[in-house]
């Protein structure tokens, strides 16, 4: 069984097939009672949801030579839900990795109210999300950044991540993959853009110096899109659960938009392919 995190990936074509799945939002069994159905039901869902995308992405004609976990992999911070959902990815026997959203480093009590009369409470990330890991083939490197700030709901990309990313860029002229939680460009949806990753503006002006990198891939806006910017194009994903509406102002979910996950192949010669897949009904 691959150890974890994943660092030095080798394929038998020398092509990286790439399984991103996002914001599973996961939660502990609860026991029901009169009063908690709704969030029973809420919870068994994401629960389901996940389960059935990793099967069915797993059940598709492509060989699937990594997967990587986008943050926010649960709803409230517990060491038992990453149990559970590293042994689930263990049991895959693919190489992983996963990296921090909000969700991972902020509970969010009385979510019976409006979110912004919530009370948002830092914790800390479990040990086992990466923070600025290194990923290798023999064509490519990925490369993996917490873009989460505990007890807040939007992230940063900060100075040493950057310097950081500069570093690794500079001195290894693979094409390069940038994988993180928050989106990096608005998405023109202005209530989810104020819970974007900060600091993006400087970001960009480091990275349009390096032409070889060529992918950014996120999650958090429960949606799929597409962006590009200096020549880098940018994917953002579906959640594995629940979606919202694209293009909204105030927040709104997407009834018609069923869970889904994205292949990214990356090929020797530097080239990307990718597309979204929903789950089957």
């Amino acid at each position: 069984m691959p150890s974890y995190p994943a660092s030095r990936i080798e394929t038998p074509d020398d092509h990286l097939n790439i399984l991103q799945i996002t914001d599973l939002h996961l939660s502990t069994p609860v026991v029901m009672d009169a009063n908690e159905n709704d969030i029973l039901l809420d919870d068994m869902a994401c629960q389901q949801s996940f389960e059935n995308v990793l099967k069915q992405a797993l059940q598709e004609d492509i060989r699937c030579d990594l997967i990587v976990v986008t943050g926010d992999l649960v709803n409230k911070v517990k060491a038992t839900i990453y149990d559970h959902i590293f042994e689930t990815l263990q049991a895959t026997r693919i190489p992983f990795a996963c990296i921090a959203g909000n969700h991972d480093v902020t509970d969010e009590n009385d979510k019976d109210l409006p979110f912004f009369q919530r009370e948002l409470v830092a914790r800390p990330a479990d040990t086992r999300l990466l923070s600025r890991h290194i990923i290798e083939t023999d064509y490519w490197q990925l490369l993996l950044l917490d873009s989460s700030i505990a007890g807040k709901v939007a992230g940063e990309i900060t100075s040493t991540d950057i310097d950081w990313l500069c570093k690794r860029l500079s001195t290894c002229d693979k094409p390069a993959l940038i994988a993180l939680h928050h989106h990096i460009i608005p998405v023109e949806s202005d209530w989810i853009d104020t819970h974007m990753a900060k600091n993006t503006e400087r970001f960009w002006q480091h990275m349009q110096s390096f032409e070889h990198l060529q992918v950014v891939i996120s999650g958090h806006i429960h949606q799929e899109q597409v962006k590009y910017r200096h020549g880098v194009t940018v994917y953002s994903t579906p959640s594995t659960c629940y979606q919202f509406k694209p293009h909204k102002d105030d927040f709104s979910y997407d009834e018609n938009a069923l869970p889904g996950y994205r292949w990214l192949q990356l090929a020797n010669n530097g080239t990307v392919a990718s597309w979204v897949e929903r789950l089957d009904t």
